[in-house]
């Protein structure tokens, strides 16, 4: 949507193609990797391997990063580097070391490089909108028809085009996007025109569908959350009208329209029930949470390695780890689908690269949200930038309570740390 609020389309720099491609190739469909094998390098993951070539041939040209960005931005690669460094089998590492620079210093810091103003910010949040409303688009679509993911013997949970092994990608993307438009809407530009923010509010409602038809805990709490700080920045009085208006519309929704009410009801009440009466996959969860904290308890500085999780598991899980998770529909078959992580990305972290990761990792989050809200408190005129990297900085450190890394969607975790830190870092002077 933002992407076609343009003022004289030369604005849209040339290098900013790379990024802007890392987002929206992720809207084309991908054979899935089979069960057991490690996430696919998709279109996204090579333009994003433009992208950092693009900015580093620009920096040295033109201006490196600050020292801080540089400090902030390269903290995570000292745990990597050590985790790498002292894993059991450093050959596999390796694989992990390039995914987690990639991720985690690479992208961000080459996003930071090519903005310059808060129009370049909007343009990528504008291609982070029309990849959710593609998604989401889709999602729904396989929730109409029964043609989505498995999901209580009904073929319903909306996936989008990321299929049942990532059962998260849909609702990821479609979080990004709810997020964005949200901050259009609560902080319209000034400069922008009349038919903005009613397209950013509807937006906004229409992306609430997919994301509840995803039946994706995790996404919902923490998308709630978020939008709740988004709202509550903007001042009492717009806060206490914005927080009116959603409760209504998600009555209006669930409740007037009945989209998936009576299953979105159940699933909202296992949120409450997860420690009273937890089903099997909270039960696997909680289990490879345990595991992951016995294994940080035996390698306390550096954890076990890059990808060690998986090899060390069984050594520190209880027998009542299942197999696997059941996956099926959108297209594919039937099959277990191994457990490798924790699903918690703290826990992953602490795990594999000890208390030196996991501090680099939380470190740099923390600075990036800290001068994020600093600098949208001095008053900055393109509040709907800072709004907009809050919200989504927020969303993903509450998700990473329940996902880590994996899946296609993943670059796109370097491209939001990234627009987090060009409004958190980037010089004060930019115009707007």
């Amino acid at each position: 949507m933002t992407v076609l609020w343009t003022t004289p389309a030369s604005r849209v720099r040339l290098p900013l193609l790379p990024l802007i491609a890392t987002v929206l190739l992720l809207a084309v469909p991908l054979q899935a990797a089979a069960a057991g094998t490690s996430a696919n390098i998709t279109p996204a993951d090579i333009a994003s391997c433009a992208l950092v070539l693009v900015a580093l041939a620009g920096a040295v040209r033109r201006r490196p990063l600050t020292p801080a960005a540089a400090l902030i931005l390269g903290l995570p690669a000292l745990g990597i580097a050590v985790a790498t460094a002292t894993a059991t089998d450093p050959t596999a590492a390796l694989t992990g070391f390039v995914r987690y620079l990639q991720v985690f210093v690479l992208v961000p810091a080459a996003v930071v490089l090519l903005l310059r103003t808060p129009h370049h910010f909007r343009v990528v949040t504008g291609a982070l909108v029309v990849l959710a409303l593609v998604q989401g688009a889709t999602g729904v679509y396989q929730y109409a028809t029964g043609t989505g993911a498995s999901y209580m013997g009904e073929d319903i949970r909306a996936v989008g085009t990321f299929g049942p092994t990532d059962v998260m990608g849909m609702a990821t993307v479609v979080s990004y996007g709810l997020l964005a438009t949200l901050a259009l809407a609560l902080r319209t530009p000034r400069s922008a025109p009349p038919w903005l923010r009613p397209c950013a509010i509807a937006a906004s409602a229409a992306l609430t569908v997919p994301l509840a038809v995803s039946f994706s805990r995790g996404a919902w709490i923490a998308t709630v959350i978020a939008a709740v700080a988004m709202i509550l920045l903007t001042g009492a009085r717009q806060a206490a009208k914005a927080l009116a208006a959603v409760t209504a519309a998600g009555v209006v929704l669930v409740g007037g329209f009945g989209v998936g009410s009576q299953m979105i009801s159940e699933r909202l009440t296992s949120i409450t029930e997860v420690t009273e009466a937890p089903d099997r996959s909270v039960n696997d969860r909680y289990t490879m949470w345990a595991a992951a904290a016995s294994m940080w308890q035996d390698n306390p500085a550096t954890g076990v390695g890059l990808k060690g999780f998986p090899v060390h598991r069984d050594a520190h899980a209880s027998i009542g780890l299942s197999s696997g998770s059941d996956t099926a529909g959108a297209g594919q078959t039937f099959h277990k689908q191994p457990l490798l992580s924790p699903h918690n990305m703290y826990l992953l972290v602490l795990s594999e690269q000890g208390l030196i990761g996991l501090t680099a990792f939380v470190g740099t989050w923390a600075a990036i949200l800290t001068a994020s809200l600093r600098r949208l408190r001095r008053g900055h005129p393109a509040a709907d930038c800072g709004l907009a990297a809050i919200g989504l900085t927020v969303y993903q450190t509450v998700d990473f309570l329940y996902a880590d890394i994996g899946g296609p969607s993943t670059v796109l975790t370097g491209v939001i740390l990234g627009l987090a830190a060009w409004w958190a870092l980037a010089p004060s002077e930019a115009p707007e």
